[in-house]
């Protein structure tokens, strides 16, 4: 059966399906007998701090710390002492969980202490003077649930997700993955293999004593067949779960003096970049992270690009057109009055211009047009040539704007903000991978 090594190519679809094989190889890493403490809540001063216990003697560690034991999932207010000296740490909540109905699936207990550093360092000397008990190891309590059957590997994903998730459709995303939506995807390809792998094996045991139905590798085939288009699919997702994890690529580009750099500065609300009548201010790749409506984007403002003899300059036009080349998603800026008089002649003279910038293929799907400095031209002028540009398919979506007042910042933001929401398809019910 040759169709089957389509789906072969992909190690995430393999890992995936291998889920037991793989639990087998993290959960033989280290011994589940050590008891694992760390502190849970991240560096750095803070009003609480919780410090996490996992492990058999997690019990003995409540005991030695609190001289007492609370009830289950009960919080209690204790008084935390050295085990040695007796003397006091600090006073706070502690919380037991008795195994298996705890996140690692073993006796757990978590210690809510005031969030300076001589306290946390204080509990966490404590505990590691106790006898069996020893610092986690990096996600080593995310493994243990994992060995425990608490989670999956695409919920482990989706939790590590969630904690390094800056944007509300980076948070969407990574819920919808922890609650299973994505293992629920993958447990089905599963399941429909197992199954034809099982008709196949019965037709190879029993086909001569007659007691498989006529026809059964057929549908072996067409089952196979429908499971390795299923994963194509899934998998042919243009980058759209890494854009949502990394962040997509925005671009700003077009001629000197256009008003890009302005155009930087107004979207992250600072003076990220050198704003001058001069040309060719801008000569290296200015990076900002944003959050725009949710959605993460790595933005970039680069050279103008024209002819130039300065080799410093050749080198922000190479660099700006390299970045062109990768970004997913282009900011065009053109200056409005630069624009032919005519408004019938804007469109040809803007998709030549879009040549000169873009790939062939970005030239549409990639592409927003900026028509900066609106301000500097009639609002009559602006409009014939917003009609002229409606009645053209040669040129990809446009809006005005004016960097210096501002107006049309907002079309602009819900324009870029759709098309992102296009290139990471976050949409509810769908998950990427």
């Amino acid at each position: 059966m040759h169709f089957i090594s389509g789906w072969r190519r992909s190690a995430a679809v393999i890992t995936a399906i291998r889920s037991l094989s793989v639990k087998r190889l993290l959960c033989s890493v280290g011994s589940e007998d050590d008891t694992i403490f760390a502190l849970s809540s991240g560096q750095g001063r803070c009003g609480v701090a919780v410090v996490r216990v996992s492990g058999p003697a997690s019990a003995h560690a409540v005991r030695s710390l609190t001289r007492g034991f609370p009830a289950a999932r009960v919080a209690s207010l204790r008084s935390i002492t050295h085990p040695q000296t007796r003397e006091l740490l600090d006073r706070g909540l502690v919380l037991w969980f008795p195994g298996p109905g705890s996140f690692t699936g073993e006796d757990s207990a978590e210690f809510h202490i005031h969030g300076g550093p001589a306290v946390i360092s204080g509990v966490l000397q404590a505990l590691g003077s106790l006898p069996g008990l020893r610092p986690a190891e990096a996600g080593e309590f995310t493994r243990r649930a994992f060995c425990a059957g608490k989670l999956d590997l695409t919920e482990v994903e989706g939790l590590g997700d969630l904690i390094h998730a800056e944007t509300e459709a980076q948070r969407r995303q990574a819920l919808r993955q922890m609650a299973g939506d994505l293992g629920r995807i993958y447990q089905d390809w599963r399941v429909r293999l197992k199954r034809c792998l099982a008709h196949v094996e019965a037709f190879i045991d029993f086909s001569e004593d007659e007691l498989i139905e006529d026809g059964i590798l057929n549908d072996v085939d067409t089952a196979v067949r429908q499971l390795q288009t299923d994963m194509e699919n899934h998998l042919s997702d243009q980058r759209r779960g890494e854009r949502l994890r990394s962040g997509v690529q925005v671009v700003i580009a077009g001629s000197t003096n256009a008003g890009k750099s302005s155009l930087l500065n107004m979207l992250t609300q600072r003076p990220a970049a050198i704003v001058s009548a001069t040309a060719g201010t801008t000569r290296d790749v200015v990076e900002v992270p944003l959050d725009i409506g949710g959605y993460p984007v790595l933005l970039s403002d680069t050279a103008g690009l024209r002819d130039t003899t300065d080799s410093v300059e050749q080198e922000g036009v190479r660099r700006a057109r390299q970045r062109v080349e990768q970004a997913d998603l282009s900011l065009v800026v053109v200056d409005l009055t630069q624009l032919p008089s005519e408004p019938q002649l804007v469109p040809v003279f803007l998709s030549e211009h879009l040549k000169n910038i873009l790939e062939p293929s970005s030239h549409r799907q990639q592409c927003i047009l900026i028509l900066n400095k609106s301000d500097l031209s009639s609002a009559e002028h602006n409009r014939s040539i917003q009609a002229s540009l409606a009645c053209s398919a040669d040129v990809p979506d446009a809006c005005f704007l004016s960097c210096h007042t501002r107006d049309g910042l907002e079309d602009l933001l819900t324009l870029v903000q759709n098309r992102l929401k296009t290139l990471c398809l976050c949409v509810e019910g769908v998950v990427t991978h």
